[in-house]
């Protein structure tokens, strides 16, 4: 049977689709790409504005409910993490590079640019890890394809953008990258790097297709980031970063909540047993709100409304 895999029509939505096919296939799974148009893609107005929350997923996800597609193929950072009824997260292959990358046409890296420098970035999450270290930037909303936004820097729109190091290193563009960004300066997304493959939960052998392809330390660590976010209910749109890694059966979970300003953050930093990467998601967060990020969330919620 032919495993039909729902996918955007970007070209590194489209990379990601057909690096999981070739995979699937070379396990005797053969597979072809459905292409899907979602509402990120549709309008490409500011997500601060339209709301960040399954624009890029929802379509796809009712394309499996509906039976269109067998397999949707995600980037995990933009998957919900309320579980979706009837659909479940079978696998995420290993990770790639989670960390954001600097790009810029003139400048080496954030400290060498100039007081007042533009920098694009659609980003909350970024926009207020950046004032906190650099309140003398400006931080501009960008949107559009890889490809697009590079090109409005190259410009000259913009002196420098931030992108996910994972996208530019699958579609071979490394060379672009001037500087990757250490989480001590930068905190990254929840689930960025790694792919969230999303089945029926009704289809049984597709499931056990998937599963192959999973990668036991990125699913536990994704799950504990994924799971924190959940638990403090921050939205798509709120300041907010996570990243899990694993060692020697351990979890250790590096996360930050900021004011959209970034004039306030909260840090916390944690560690539990890779068997139950819920449990620790679900306690850092509940440290987070005691320590007061609860207040900064319902700060960026105000701010926007429509996240």
């Amino acid at each position: 049977m032919t495993i039909r895999i729902g996918t955007r029509k970007s070209q590194l939505a489209t990379w990601q689709a057909n690096w999981v096919a070739e995979r699937l296939a070379s396990l005797g799974h053969p597979c072809e790409l459905v292409f899907i148009t979602t509402e990120g893609d549709r309008n490409l107005a500011p997500l601060a504005a339209i709301g960040g929350q399954g624009l890029f997923t929802k379509a796809l996800q009712n394309a499996l409910r509906e039976g269109e597609v067998d397999l949707a193929v995600h980037s995990l950072k933009d998957l919900p993490t309320d579980p979706t009824p009837g659909l479940v997260h079978a696998a995420s292959p290993e990770r790639e590079e989670p960390f954001d990358a600097f790009l810029s046409a003139k400048w080496p890296s954030l400290h060498a640019l100039p007081v007042g420098a533009k920098i694009g970035t659609g980003s909350l999450r970024r926009q207020a890890q950046l004032k906190f270290r650099r309140p003398d930037l400006v931080c501009e909303d960008v949107r559009g394809n890889l490809d697009t936004r590079i090109r409005k820097m190259e410009e000259g729109e913009y002196d420098a953008i931030l992108l996910a190091s994972a996208g530019l290193r699958r579609l071979g563009w490394e060379d672009r990258i001037r500087s990757v960004f250490d989480p001590s300066t930068l905190v990254p997304a929840v689930g960025q790097g790694a792919l969230g493959l999303e089945c029926r939960e009704s289809d049984a052998s597709t499931i056990a297709a998937v599963r192959k392809l999973n990668h036991g330390p990125t699913y536990a660590c994704v799950t504990a980031e994924r799971m924190l976010l959940r638990t403090m209910r921050a939205g798509c749109l709120a300041p907010l970063g996570a990243l899990c890694t694993q060692a020697n059966g351990r979890l250790d979970l590096t996360a930050v909540v900021l004011d959209p300003q970034g004039k306030r953050r909260v840090d916390y930093v944690a560690s539990g047993s890779a068997d139950d990467p819920e449990a620790l998601g679900a306690s850092a967060a509940e440290a987070l709100l005691a320590a007061g990020a609860a207040e900064l969330i319902a700060t960026a919620r105000f701010v926007n409304p429509a996240g």
